[in-house]
């Protein structure tokens, strides 16, 4: 993520996509960005300088709903894309503030 752009990605990460933001290792603070944690998934946003963000290379996240999350998305003024379900899988990209994109994924019986 760009340097000092810490809120833009609570706000996505946190609001939007129900991550909650925990704070930093103190050795690690003054390096900026923020870590997020949601049951076992950690995702951590550092600092990056110029700043490229990443099209192609992508987290997926697996969401228990992924009507409600499009909803969510929608609400939040966020688009989105959808792409070619995989066998057992529906699936959409969203990016995040930054450009990275982002593949938000549920399981679903064939």
């Amino acid at each position: 993520m760009p340097r000092g752009r810490e809120a833009e990605a609570i706000a996505f990460y946190a609001d939007v996509l129900g991550l909650d933001p925990v704070e930093k290792p103190a050795p690690l603070r003054s390096r900026g960005g923020v870590w997020f944690e949601g049951g076992a998934l950690r995702v951590h946003l550092g600092i990056e300088e110029p700043f490229a963000p990443a099209r192609k290379a992508h987290p997926a996240f697996q969401v228990a709903n992924l009507d409600a999350m499009i909803a969510r998305l929608d609400r939040a003024g966020l688009s989105w894309r959808r792409d070619i379900d995989l066998p057992g899988l529906r699936r959409i990209y969203v990016d995040d503030p930054f450009g990275n994109r982002i593949e938000l994924l549920e399981p679903h019986a064939e």
